[in-house]
């Protein structure tokens, strides 16, 4: 499935996915298929038709599906909110400066660069300041785009298929500093070959740096919450994403997203700290992503600690990967441990290409689906 080519969403997609995992309707756990829509990094007309192909290939398939709507981390599509250093390509304006995130108190420490590892080190563009008022206008505007798209769809289904929409996910690992890092003297890079980058990864004990250039400066002074001093505090930061997070919930909600179908999606990567506070709000429920926990969820510190704060109906494990050996044993016991909760609506391993030629992994699965654990679902992410 590509957002790319809008028609590679459809029922051929599901199809492929069901014919290793088929459904039972009447089941009360399901396999079902999420997909991560990006509407910065696409034309708006593009990013509608993929999510309606997306929706006809749910309901002519009848599964279970999940909308997740990343407006964080790919934004090629609106050089106007970030392209602030070349004035020979679109969108070029000095004041978008205020809507990337800095290395100091000052608009001239905008990033024009940053870089991101998600099983490979690659450049991107330049982080969003989480509080810039026109970078948050344009995600509220892309909701209200995009969220009745999905809502009227579930509304047009018959009763004996509104379960088909599991929910709609906002945020992606919700954080800042993390998921787009920068290396110190980083924007001097960016005249480089990429073969000239340094390597080093990130150090996940080292909150909220991670052992790379500090960053959130512009977050904290446009938000109000101070314009000078030490670098920004991961309480800081957490604090400029969760209410970011909070806000773009509020906007679902306000549209109609009833709070058992809508998510948020945070993470932490150090046992308890502060970003895994980042999804739980008063809108949605919240979601987090496991990878070092996966094989049993109940044992994230972070994750325990900020359930118990929560007054939500559900939680999910939006994003889980079990390491180690693929074998049966292993993933049926990981996936009974993460399903224990009847609060976790639903599982979505990352991602299917990981898992599709693993028959130890796709029966441990199959083995999950018809159980237990009411009103849950697996769902495996293309």
């Amino acid at each position: 499935m590509n957002q790319q080519v809008p028609e590679t969403l459809g029922r051929r997609g599901v199809e492929e996915i069901l014919a290793q995992l088929p459904n039972d309707p009447a089941a009360r756990i399901q396999t079902g298929v999420s997909f991560i829509f990006s509407p910065f990094r696409t034309p708006p007309e593009t990013t509608v038709k993929a999510l309606t192909e997306f929706l006809m290939g749910a309901e002519e398939t009848s599964t279970p599906v999940l909308v997740q709507i990343d407006l964080e981390h790919w934004w090629e599509a609106r050089p106007d909110l970030w392209n602030w250093w070349d004035a020979a390509k679109p969108g070029f304006n000095l004041a978008n400066r205020e809507n990337v995130e800095w290395l100091g108190w000052s608009s001239a420490d905008a990033l024009r660069i940053a870089w991101r590892n998600w099983g490979r080190q690659i450049r991107v563009l330049p982080p969003p300041n989480l509080a810039s008022p026109r970078y948050v206008t344009a995600c509220r505007e892309e909701i209200r785009r995009l969220v009745p798209i999905v809502l009227n769809w579930h509304e047009r289904l018959p009763a004996e298929k509104k379960h088909l929409l599991v929910g709609i996910k906002l945020g992606h690992e919700t954080s800042i500093g993390v998921n787009a890092y920068h290396f110190p003297g980083g924007n001097a890079l960016l005249a480089k070959p990429s073969a000239e980058d340094p390597q080093q990864g990130l150090k996940n004990d080292d909150v909220p740096a991670r052992g790379m250039q500090p960053m959130g400066f512009a977050a904290l002074k446009t938000s109000g919450m101070r314009g000078s001093g030490a670098p920004p505090t991961g309480a800081e930061l957490a604090s400029v994403a969760h209410r970011y997070l909070d806000e773009l919930c509020a906007q679902a909600a306000e549209l109609g997203v009833p709070r058992e179908r809508l998510f948020a999606h945070g993470a932490g990567w150090q046992d308890d700290e502060p970003f895994h506070a980042v999804p739980v709000n008063a809108h949605s429920c919240p979601a987090w992503s496991f990878y070092k926990w996966a094989a049993d969820p109940r044992q994230d510190i972070g994750v325990k600690h900020n359930l118990a704060r929560s007054d939500a109906p559900f939680w999910a494990a939006t994003e889980w990967l079990l390491a180690g050996p693929r074998d049966l044993v292993h993933w049926r016991q990981a996936l009974t441990n993460t399903l224990a909760d009847p609060r976790c609506r639903y599982v979505c391993v990352f991602n299917w290409e990981s898992i599709r030629d693993s028959p130890p992994v796709l029966a441990a699965v199959k083995g999950m689906v018809n159980a237990t654990a009411e009103d849950t679902e697996v769902l495996l992410k293309e």
